[in-house]
This record gives C-alpha cells, structure tokens and sequence, in this order.
C-alpha cells in the first residue's frame, strides 16, 4: 500500500517537473522568475540554455517512468542492474540537492534572502527532500 502511494506521488511529481520544463522551452514564463538561482544583488547564478532545460524535461519524464513502472510492474523489459541503479540514484541526487551547494541552494545556502532563495526554502529543498526520502523508502521497500 505505502509502496503503491509513494510510486503514484513521486510518478506524478515527476510528470508535474517536467512538464514546468517543456512549458519554459516553448516560452512560458509563470515560475520561472523564482526557478533559478540569483546573486545578492538580484543576478542570476544560472543562466542554461534552451537544450538544458529540453534535458532536464526529458530526465524528469524520465523519472517519472521509472516510479510509474512501480505501479505497473513493467521492468521487465530493463536489465536488473539498470533498473537498481535508478533506484538508489534518483533518491541520491535529490537528497544531495536538499542539502545543496553551500551557497545559492539547499537548506545550507548561504544567500538567503533573494526571491529564488526564499522559494527554495519554503519549495524546492523540502520538496528534494520528500522525493529523497520517499525514493529510500521505495529502495529498501523492494
């Protein structure tokens, strides 16, 4: 039940990230003010080009699948090694940016008080957080 529910939350998450990011590529603007990380003084840290956010799209989708193919039990067709790599991975790279750079992002950031900055500690790191977390959980749920 729980390994059902987490599989569901974390597939649409992903589905949800990645389809912000393919809305950015065709020139949305809603979010995105907030999306990157900023200087002090207002600068962004980032500035990716298109084929980054493209990318990124595609890896979020990507993940997605796999927490869909939870549900579905449709690793069949993948290698067991491949599909265990994804498992702790996935978890791994979202715990890691929940902790952050040291500087613009993360719960340890030092710049704290820009628009960016403000969301990623009411946003975007709690939510790396849960996904790391119900990602373990999933792991060793197996």
């Amino acid at each position: 039940m729980i390994y059902t529910m987490f599989s569901v939350i974390l597939a649409l998450i992903f589905f949800l990230l990645g389809s912000i990011h393919f809305y950015w590529l065709f020139g949305g603007k809603w979010g995105l003010s907030k999306a990157l990380p900023t200087k002090k003084e207002g600068e962004k840290a980032l500035n990716p080009p298109l084929f980054a956010t493209l990318l990124v799209g595609f890896v979020l989708l990507f993940f997605s699948i796999h927490y869909g193919a939870y549900i579905f039990d449709i690793f069949n067709f993948t290698p067991p090694w491949f599909y265990k790599i994804n498992a702790w991975f996935i978890p791994i790279i979202f715990m890691l940016r929940a902790i952050g750079d040291f500087r613009y992002v993360g719960f340890f950031k030092k710049i704290k008080h820009t628009e960016f900055a403000q969301a990623d500690s009411r946003l975007f790191s709690p939510l790396c957080l849960f996904i790391g977390i119900s990602g373990l959980i999933l792991v060793f749920s197996l």
